[in-house]
């Protein structure tokens, strides 16, 4: 492992997740959301590869880059306008990466390993795309779930658990399992999985 890229990109990448304006209640008073998402990505990432590339913990870093300064609202508030959002996300996130990696010295070939990562490139093909997927989908049910599910009605609920659990691995799966939960959110989840 090339130890001084690794931390620069790294750095760089908390530096810029430090500017979130969100800031949430954490063990050390109030942190960036972004900063502690990040943490969070990284904390998964161990458990399900302890052994992950320096291009895929680089991804799962980097996977809300700078989120916040594209809002959701400044899309339509529809299905189209979601997934126009989220695609927008993915490449401008991609892309902001990528620089980072080369202004810390990665090669050409690994900034773009990297976007290719964080776009999420051959998800169920390529094994670290799919690592990130479950990882994005982990932090998700672990840290995002339960305040989701107050937002939305049960059917719709269940039908994002059930588009969740479809992307992800056996080893996400089994992962998923293991978070706590409140009871609701337990048996929405095992709503969802019922026709599994």
């Amino acid at each position: 492992m090339s130890y001084a890229k690794f931390e620069t990109a790294i750095r760089k990448i908390d530096e810029a997740h430090a500017q979130d304006p969100k800031r949430v209640p954490s063990a050390q008073g109030e942190e960036p959301y972004e900063l502690l998402y990040s943490n969070k990505m990284g904390e998964y990432l161990k458990r399900c590869d302890p052994d992950a590339s320096e291009t895929l913990r680089i991804a799962v870093c980097a996977q809300h880059l700078r989120r916040w300064e594209v809002p959701r609202d400044s899309y339509p508030k529809n299905k189209a306008g979601y997934h126009q959002w989220r695609t927008y996300l993915k490449k401008r996130q991609a892309d902001l990466a990528a620089n980072i990696c080369l202004q810390s010295g990665y090669t050409e070939e690994d900034a773009n390993r990297v976007a290719g990562l964080v776009r999420k490139e051959n998800l169920k093909q390529d094994v670290e795309t799919q690592t990130l997927e479950d990882v994005a989908c982990l932090v998700f049910l672990d840290d995002q779930f339960e305040e989701f599910e107050k937002e939305h009605d049960e059917a719709k609920i269940i039908n994002i658990l059930r588009k969740t659990w479809v992307k992800m691995s056996e080893r996400g799966h089994e992962l998923a399992l293991e978070i706590s939960m409140s009871d609701r959110a337990g048996e929405l989840i095992a709503k969802a999985l019922a026709d599994k």
